[in-house]
């Protein structure tokens, strides 16, 4: 009987091992540029459905030939796009039994769907618009469009700071390499496109092509998600995993949207909840945070601070707010969050602070019913460093009002 079971474990390897060399055979066939449709008919003839485990296994594979040819580009793009389209429809489908409101994959998708929205509903019909007439009002729109669609940004970082290294440490490195370089030629594209449209010069072709590329690598970019990395990831992470990028998460800020829950697993991360109700010990003082938040929330002006990487940060929560601010803003280049009318002035500002030119830059105007007075501050360390800028807004009409004295006693 147990060589009986032997026999049968030995030949269920052998199959696994049969289909691994399959596998790379279809990845030579894509690099020796065989035609893609004769690729895909080997496939479902030979292979049929594909597992997420014998991707990740095909992945460390290709990585290790990739670094051995030193493709280019252009190469690798091409390999990457071909292989796709191969293995579209092909995939085992994974139901995500961790995948509720709050849980980090839960938010990958629902800002997913926030892209496919914002290509569809907004994008693509900007691109049609600009292809019939290259009007000023027309690149505004494509402008705009491209400042909101840089918030990608967000949700790369967070696959690239918070998931990649967990999946680095169960030895799968492919997407921190692979998807991690595509990831940084769509944000330069969007970039290259912004660029392209904020200095027009009647090249329609090149933005059109651009925006276009853009669109696709989007697309692509979700189905790569949904259908490999994040079964891959569900599947090797551990709660404890899921739960400190939940808690890391903020920190960088989300595309779009912002998780549709707070996720409360049922083992609770002791040392996070030993932080959220402890105290900060400062040179003058300690406050637990709790008493630290709703000190900044009632002080009578706004504060944002921005970081020296022009990220911002952090935002005070007043109850009569000047200018709205969402939690989508957290983690966001300012220069997004402005205009672009006005996004050169934030640039020049921030360029003075980080050269030690200025240290302050103040503004005043009328908003609504409100007269703004607008302070920017460097924010330096102990050694002068830069280390930032502090936006200070406050409504000086009550103040402007007053006459005469008022004293205590």
């Amino acid at each position: 009987m147990s060589e009986c079971i032997n026999n049968r474990e030995q030949h269920g390897i052998d199959q696994k091992l049969e289909r691994l060399e399959l596998l790379k055979q279809v990845f030579w066939d894509i690099y020796n540029g065989k035609n893609v449709e004769e690729v895909k008919a080997f496939v479902d003839e030979k292979l049929g459905k594909v597992t997420v485990e014998e991707i990740t296994k095909l992945s460390k594979y290709q990585q290790e030939v990739i670094e051995e040819k030193e493709l280019s580009e252009t190469e690798f793009q091409r390999i990457s796009s071909a292989h796709l389209t191969i293995m579209e429809g092909n995939i085992v489908k994974v139901e995500y039994p961790q995948e509720i409101p709050g849980h980090p994959i839960h938010t990958f998708c629902r800002e997913n769907r926030e892209l496919e929205n914002l290509l569809q509903s907004k994008l693509n019909p900007s691109i049609e618009e600009f292809e019939k007439e290259d009007s000023p009002d027309n690149i505004y729109k494509l402008v705009d469009n491209c400042n909101l669609l840089y918030d990608i940004d967000k949700h790369f970082t967070r696959k690239e700071q918070l998931l990649f290294p967990y999946l680095e440490k169960y030895g799968i490195n492919g997407p921190s390499v692979n998807m991690w370089r595509l990831d940084d030629y769509i944000r330069d594209a969007i970039k290259e496109a912004k660029k392209l449209l904020t200095n027009y010069n009647g090249d329609k072709e090149k933005v059109l092509s651009t925006l276009r590329y853009v669109v696709e690598q989007i697309t692509l970019m979700i189905y790569r998600e949904e259908h490999i990395l994040f079964p891959m990831s569900m599947s090797h992470l551990t709660e404890d995993e899921w739960i400190k990028i939940a808690q890391e998460s903020d920190e960088i800020g989300y595309c779009l949207t912002e998780p549709a829950a707070v996720w409360k697993p049922e083992r609770v991360d002791i040392h996070a909840k030993a932080i959220s109700d402890g105290y900060i010990k400062l040179e003058t003082g300690v406050l637990s945070l709790n008493q630290l938040e709703l000190m900044l929330n009632h002080l009578p002006v706004d504060i944002t601070f921005i970081d020296d990487k022009d990220i911002v940060r952090y935002f005070s929560h007043g109850k009569e707010r000047i200018f709205a601010r969402t939690k989508a803003i957290i983690g966001r280049t300012v220069q997004n969050c402005h205009p672009p009318k006005s996004a050169h002035i934030v640039e020049a500002i921030l360029d003075d602070f980080k050269s030690g030119k200025k240290e302050t830059e103040d503004f005043w105007i009328k908003f609504k019913d409100k007269y703004v007075y607008i302070r920017y501050f460097a924010v330096r360390n102990e050694q002068n460093k830069y280390m930032g800028t502090l936006e200070f807004t406050q409504n000086i009409d009550p103040i402007q009002a007053i006459e005469g004295e008022k004293r205590i006693l």
